[in-house]
């Protein structure tokens, strides 16, 4: 039997070590929530009621969904540092002494981050909802949002992998991901991006977090969405596949060495 063969089994035993490695440490976990939930206090009680006239309501319904967009990019630098401590420490070459799956040692880091990000996502949509977000969602919207949100996670997870392979130490691996964590901003994630100056609101119109925020957002609220999923969809599968096959190559090329 192959490596290969136990893929599955593999993954599984990965997948439960970085998640009790994340519950034994749990500042980088707790981190990927802190920022998001920091804007959404900030933001709804500070600015909340200036912002809001603007938009003709209340700015929680509007801000929430770009913050949650957001919880899936500040998972990023957990992602990026543990594939780069687990590469520099000398857990892979270990892992490569025994019959086991190359992708698996991908794969469990993969599957952790998703989930916790998910979770975090969650928790940030409940203090939200206890704080006045009402979202107006048809259970199969509700349904559309979580896959909307798994995608994004995935997406944003296979990128910072490939970020945290490329690096040479965990710290430059905790600051690649930067740029990508503020494009929320630069989107429609907290303003609708009519509302920017001309350069700038067509590279929010074009820069791929707006439709996926503008996707999320008429799902929870129920308001018209259009073809926005599509291309929030076609966004998280691209960056999908870029970080993966990025992600494989580093992988590859690092572990002959």
């Amino acid at each position: 039997m192959t490596a290969a063969t136990y893929t599955l089994p593999d993954t599984r035993t990965l997948l439960h070590r970085n998640l009790v490695h994340a519950l034994r440490y749990p500042a980088m976990s707790l981190s990927t929530l802190l920022m998001p939930l920091i804007f959404l206090l900030l933001f709804t009680y500070a600015f909340g009621h200036a912002l809001g006239a603007g938009l003709g309501g209340h700015y929680i319904d509007y801000l929430t969904p770009g913050l949650l967009i957001m919880t899936g990019t500040s998972s990023m630098v957990g992602t990026a540092v543990a594939v780069c401590t687990d590469m520099t420490g000398g857990i892979v070459d270990r892992l490569r002494t025994m019959s086991i799956s190359r992708f698996a040692v991908l794969a469990g880091h993969v599957l952790g981050n998703v989930i916790q990000t998910l979770l975090a996502m969650a928790v940030l949509l409940a203090v939200a909802v206890g704080i006045g977000f009402r979202p107006h969602a048809s259970a199969l919207n509700w349904l559309a949002a979580a896959g909307i949100a798994a995608l994004t996670a995935c997406a944003m997870t296979w990128v910072a992998m490939a970020m945290g392979l490329s690096a040479k130490a965990p710290e430059t691996a905790s600051n690649l991901p930067m740029p990508i964590i503020l494009l929320p901003f630069l989107g429609s994630g907290f303003v609708p991006a009519t509302s920017m100056s001309p350069g700038l609101r067509q590279f929010a119109e074009y820069q791929p977090f707006t439709p996926i925020t503008q996707t999320l957002r008429g799902l929870l609220l129920g308001t018209h969405v259009g073809n926005q999923w599509i291309l929030a969809v076609a966004w998280c599968l691209a960056l999908t596949l870029v970080g993966y096959a990025a992600s494989r190559k580093l992988f590859d090329r690092r572990a002959e060495h």
